[in-house]
């Protein structure tokens, strides 16, 4: 079953989410990370963001929380305030 891992975080000017969408573009994912996908949503008035990375499989997953959890603070958009791990129940794309 696929996994999401759901991080939000507080402190997220526009000007941060618009750098990262540069950075993003040009760069791989880090080695190892393995995620199927990763969704970005930002709430500008309130400077917050949810950053959700979905995975395959648990070990996938478990590599990828690694990974991020390693990360330095100034690679991420803001601080980090809460982190969860979901089973995704369903999902429709188009």
């Amino acid at each position: 079953m696929a996994l999401a891992r759901v991080v939000t975080f507080d402190g997220v000017s526009s000007d941060r989410v618009a750098q990262m969408q540069r950075d993003m573009q040009d760069e791989e994912q880090p080695e190892g990370l393995n995620a199927t996908e990763i969704v970005v949503l930002h709430d500008p008035d309130a400077e917050r963001s949810l950053v959700i990375l979905f995975f395959g499989n648990e070990d996938d997953y478990r590599a990828g929380d690694e990974i991020l959890n390693a990360m330095p603070a100034g690679d991420t958009p803001g601080r980090r305030s809460d982190v969860a791990k979901y089973q995704v129940a369903y999902r429709m794309t188009q």
